[in-house]
């Protein structure tokens, strides 16, 4: 497996148009590998899942899903052949605690596939409860909070830490985290 740490140049493969999505998997693979350039695309992936995943096992497949979407895609169209196919799904459960929000990562490089999970969002019940009733989490927040599209922003987490950190800090976090296979790729053989 050659090394991406080698590379003057990176591709990217993102399963999504969200540009909070696009700019963390661009400032993930950049902090990685500052001495290469990274070229970064995103393209509409379908997560086969609810727009609003409920569980955590959908929140996973949803990510997979997506990434293994842009993996097929690139084999049909060589303009969408990558070093690094990547993909975000956010979802959420309910725990022990109690409702949290979080999302996971799904990247794939030469073949292998490697899943991450970012830190978790604890969520009030009633926006709990308006996810249960079939609204989604952007929605929701926008209503509460008085924003409009905030899911392509800064989402929940920048809205309930009071821009402390954002939906794309934590993805960008998460991404870096599902990479250590690939930089570490003799002691995950």
């Amino acid at each position: 497996m050659s090394t991406l740490n080698n590379q003057n140049q990176i591709r990217i493969t993102v399963g999504s148009k969200n540009p909070v999505k696009i700019g963390a998997a661009n400032k993930a693979i950049s902090l990685l590998f500052p001495n290469a350039q990274v070229i970064c695309q995103g393209i509409h992936a379908p997560s086969d899942v609810a727009d609003q995943p409920m569980t955590d096992n959908e929140t996973k497949a949803g990510a997979i899903n997506r990434v293994r979407y842009c993996e097929q895609q690139a084999r049909l169209n060589p303009g969408l052949t990558a070093d690094l196919y990547i993909a975000m799904e956010g979802g959420v459960d309910r725990f022990d605690h109690g409702a949290a929000t979080y999302a996971y990562m799904a990247v794939i490089y030469q073949g292998q596939l490697s899943i991450g999970r970012s830190a978790q969002l604890p969520l009030p019940e009633s926006v709990y409860q308006a996810l249960e009733n079939g609204e989604e989490l952007g929605h929701v927040m926008d209503r509460l909070f008085n924003t409009v599209n905030i899911k392509q922003k800064g989402g929940a987490i920048a809205l309930f830490t009071d821009g402390k950190a954002s939906r794309e800090s934590v993805y960008t976090q998460a991404i870096v985290l599902a990479m250590a296979p690939f930089l570490n790729p003799k002691i995950f053989c």
